[in-house]
C-alpha cells in the first residue's frame, strides 16, 4: 500500500471512529446540515446553518448603508454610533446603545431601572427569555429577582399586573413570547397591562427581541409600539439576518447609564463594524419586508393544516392558527426522534425540506417545532406546502414503522 493510501485509510478510519463517538442526535445534526444545504427548496435558510461564506455574503451590501471609507469604529464609535442612531429614530426614542448580546442588554436595563425605582424585583412570565435560556443570570450577575405573573402559555393580562401580590419596580413584556408560540396581545390589552404597571408605580420594558415583525398584528408602526414602554430592547440577527448585536432604547439618561454597565460588563469591544454593518443592511433590507414574511406565514399556517389533515394525520396543531408574527409552532403526535428523523430524509430523498429546525418533545407522544417565514419561503406557494407535508408524513410512518418492527 503507497503512503498516500496508507493515509487516506486512516483518515478514514478516524472519521468512522469520530462518527462511532458522536451521539446519535450530534449525528443527525450534521446530516441536517448536509440536507440544509444540499435540497433545491427549503422552506426556511436559518442562518445557523448557512456557511461562513453564504454569511460573509451579507456584507456585500455594506457600501449602500455605511460610507466604507470611514474609519473603522473603535470602542463603540463610527458604525456603532450611526446604528444607534438609526435604531432609536425607529423606535421613536431620545437614544439607543449597541450591545453585543441580548442578555448583557437586558441585564443591563434592568438593574438600571432597578436602581432608579428602588425595587429590584422585575415583574415577568415564566416563559421569558431570562428565565428560560440565561442561566439565572438576573439574579445571579445583576441582583435582580424576577417574580413570575403566570406560568400559563399566554401573555400576562392585565388584572394578573394590578392584583399582584407584592411590589415591583419593573414590568417585562416580551414581545411576542416565543415559548408560547410567538403570541402577542391585543393592541388594547398591551395598553391596558402598561396602564396596569404605571398605576403601580412600575416602569414598563419591552423584550422586543422580534418586536420588528410585530407591527402586522398590533396595526401600528414600531414607534408607536415602544412608545408604550419606557426602554425597549431589540435584536438584530432574530428579525434582521444580521450577525449578532442588540441594541437598548429609551431616555437619554437611562442609555448613557447603560452604556457605563455595558463597559463594565466587557460589552465595549474594540471593534465590532462587521456586525453593526450586517444590522444596518438588515434594517435597510429585511425590516420593510418583514409585513410581507408575516402574511405569508398566514398562507404557509393554513396550508399545514390542511395538508395534516389530508393526510390523515389524528392529531396536528399550528399554534397560532393564525400566527401573530413569521413564526410560529407545529405540533405532531410523534416522538421527537421519528419526526427529527423524517426531516432529514425529506431533505436527503427530495428536492424540498419543510423542517429546517429542531424538534422538541411537547409531552408524552408530541413534538414540537417552530416555523419561521423569511425570503426563502415566499417561493413556497400553499400547494408546494401541502405537497411537502404529504411527503413527510409518508417518511414519518416509515420511521415509526422502523422503529416497531426494530
Amino acid at each position: 500500500m503507497s503512503e498516500t493510501a496508507e493515509t487516506t485509510a486512516e483518515e478514514k478510519m478516524s472519521e468512522e471512529a469520530k462518527a462511532a463517538e458522536e451521539s446519535p442526535v450530534a449525528l443527525r445534526y450534521r446530516r441536517r446540515q448536509a440536507a440544509h444545504r444540499a435540497a433545491a427548496r427549503v422552506l426556511a435558510r436559518p442562518s445557523a446553518l448557512a456557511t461562513v461564506r453564504e454569511r460573509l455574503a451579507l456584507l456585500d451590501a455594506a457600501g449602500d448603508v455605511y460610507d466604507l471609507d470611514e474609519t473603522a469604529d473603535m470602542y463603540g464609535n463610527g458604525v456603532v454610533e450611526a446604528l444607534e442612531e438609526r435604531t432609536a429614530a425607529l423606535l421613536g426614542m431620545e437614544a439607543a446603545a449597541f450591545f453585543p448580546t441580548g442578555t448583557m442588554a437586558q441585564q443591563v436595563a434592568l438593574r438600571c431601572w432597578a436602581a432608579r425605582t428602588g425595587n429590584p424585583a422585575v415583574a415577568l412570565h415564566a416563559l421569558a427569555h431570562p428565565e428560560m435560556y440565561e442561566r439565572h443570570a438576573f439574579s445571579r450577575l445583576s441582583g435582580l429577582r424576577p417574580v413570575h405573573l403566570t406560568r400559563e402559555p399566554r401573555q400576562p393580562t392585565a388584572d394578573e399586573v394590578r392584583g399582584f401580590d407584592e411590589p415591583f419596580g419593573t414590568l417585562m413584556l416580551e414581545l411576542p413570547l416565543r415559548e408560547a408560540g410567538f403570541v402577542l396581545p391585543s393592541w388594547e390589552e398591551l395598553t391596558e397591562i402598561a396602564d396596569a404597571a404605571r398605576a403601580r408605580d412600575a416602569v414598563v420594558h419591552f423584550d422586543g427581541a422580534r418586536l420588528w415583525e410585530s407591527t402586522t398584528h398590533f396595526g401600528r408602526p414600531v414607534d408607536e409600539i415602544a412608545g408604550l414602554a419606557d426602554s425597549v430592547y431589540v435584536s438584530y440577527y432574530k428579525s434582521l439576518g444580521a450577525y449578532g448585536g442588540a441594541a437598548i432604547a429609551g431616555p437619554r439618561t437611562l442609555i448613557d447609564e447603560a452604556k457605563a454597565w455595558r463597559h463594565r460588563y466587557g460589552g465595549q469591544l474594540f471593534q465590532q463594524f462587521p456586525t453593526a454593518l450586517s444590522a444596518l443592511v438588515g434594517l435597510e433590507r429585511e425590516l420593510p419586508r418583514l409585513p410581507e414574511y408575516v402574511g405569508h406565514a398566514r398562507v404557509v399556517a393554513a396550508a399545514l393544516r390542511e395538508g395534516f389533515a389530508a393526510a390523515g394525520v389524528p392529531w396536528a396543531r399550528v399554534h397560532p392558527e393564525e400566527p401573530h408574527t413569521n413564526e410560529f409552532q407545529v405540533w405532531l403526535p410523534y416522538e421527537v426522534d421519528v419526526v427529527a428523523e423524517a426531516a432529514v430524509r425529506q431533505g436527503e430523498q427530495t428536492d424540498a425540506l419543510l423542517f429546517a429546525r429542531p424538534w422538541d418533545r411537547g409531552g408524552p407522544g408530541l413534538a414540537v417545532t417552530e416555523i419561521e417565514i423569511r425570503a426563502a419561503a415566499l417561493e413556497w406557494t400553499a400547494a408546494d406546502v401541502r405537497g411537502a407535508v404529504a411527503d413527510f408524513v409518508a417518511l414519518a410512518e416509515k420511521v415509526a414503522e422502523e422503529g416497531t418492527s426494530g
